[in-house]
């Protein structure tokens, strides 16, 4: 199988021929860590296996996209050949590019060791082609995830320190790098332990796009800013499948009555479409859950929180003013709103580009001129 060809394409669409990440792109073979994966069709998720099919096999592996690897609790290595299941993704390979742009911003050097979250172990391939894998560590909530990346990683000669551990927690060693491709909120204490000085950490904020990027100051806490790009991962987890919360908001929200109904001003928003206004609406009101159904030409979006609170919006054309029906303790719609008409007055929000300032307890302070907020 000419994987080699494959990778060396990969390599040439993701970075320039003279980058440091140029020649692990090419020389890491991505398809031994993802043999198999889902794919999402019409809302159920389809099982591929590699050996079935090598030429879609390569195609998918040497493309730079995101390949879910795991839904709920049921891993694509183990489920039965023909599967279908429903659920949110919960571990993935994530897109060559963006791992990149991580370590990227990250500024990693010859001399940096580095902690990064494992999944496939495809990113930590990379980093141990990059500095040598006694420079690197990868760890994932999953022994299961742990145990076969290893076992992966070896098969290509790479042999990085490996550990069963809830990013969240305590970390193994001290690292002049930190970087979570999984999503948190807020920044764990231990990393802040866990930072060399000047030691540097890249992550991304449970629930947003922000990309946040911060060095060890003295006190031990750590500055930096929020990254102009976007990007979104998973959340931290603490077992085999995300908390379902919401279930009992979904089913009062689907079509009751809301205690109050409005029209609303602009044109009806799926949240998630937009990384500016679903990063804003995350920081003011954590833990939405959004979700869209389409019949026709008649679209309805619903905010769902667990504690009780959610809107439903409805527009019948692009340009049409939703009915918007709203329920619970809050109105979780007339937040949105005022992100939304903050962003026509302005044209803009304070998110992209804001400073940061982290204690040492991991209270996380964004600042952008007038502008403030802590998670």
């Amino acid at each position: 199988m000419d994987w080699q060809t494959y990778a060396r394409r990969l390599a040439a669409d993701v970075v320039r021929p003279d980058s440091h990440w140029h020649e692990p792109l090419a020389s890491t073979p991505r398809h031994v860590f993802v043999p198999h994966w889902w794919e999402n069709s019409d809302g159920a998720w389809e099982l591929h296996d590699g050996e079935a099919d090598p030429e879609a096999w390569m195609r998918a592996a040497y493309a730079n996209r995101t390949l879910v690897t795991r839904i709920g609790p049921v891993h694509a290595d183990v489920a039965e050949p023909g599967a279908i299941t429903e659920g949110k993704p919960t571990s993935s390979s994530t897109l060559p590019g963006l791992v990149v742009s991580m370590y990227r911003h990250a500024m990693i050097t010859d001399e940096s060791r580095v902690l990064v979250t494992t999944g496939t172990g495809y990113g930590t391939a990379l980093l141990c082609r990059r500095l040598g894998d006694q420079m690197v560590t990868s760890v994932d909530v999953d022994p299961h995830l742990v145990d076969v990346a290893a076992e992966r990683l070896t098969s290509i000669g790479l042999n990085p320190q490996m550990a069963a551990a809830d990013i969240t927690g305590p970390l193994p060693g001290a690292f002049d790098r930190i970087v979570s491709t999984v999503s948190v909120r807020p920044i764990p204490a231990s990393w802040l332990a866990a930072l060399r000085p000047g030691g540097r950490l890249v992550t991304t904020i449970a629930g947003t796009g922000l990309v946040l990027v911060a060095d060890k100051t003295g006190d031990g806490g750590a500055k930096g800013r929020i990254a102009p790009d976007a990007a979104g991962f998973m959340r931290t987890r603490h077992g085999d499948d995300y908390e379902h919360t919401t279930g009992e908001v979904w089913e009062k929200a689907l079509a009751a009555d809301g205690d109050q109904v409005s029209t609303s001003r602009y044109p009806l928003l799926y949240v998630p479409d937009s990384w500016e206004v679903m990063s804003m609406l995350e920081l003011l009101a954590p833990g939405i859950d959004h979700r869209v159904t389409q019949e026709g030409d008649e679209r309805t979006v619903w905010l769902l929180h667990q504690d009780g609170s959610w809107a439903r919006a409805t527009a019948s054309g692009f340009l049409d003013s939703p009915t918007v029906h709203q329920g619970g303790p809050r109105r979780l719609w007339d937040v949105l709103e005022k992100i939304r008409h903050r962003l026509n007055r302005e044209g803009g929000l304070p998110v992209y580009g804001a400073q940061v300032a982290i204690n040492t307890d991991g209270t996380t302070t964004f600042s952008r001129g007038s502008w403030t907020t802590t998670l």
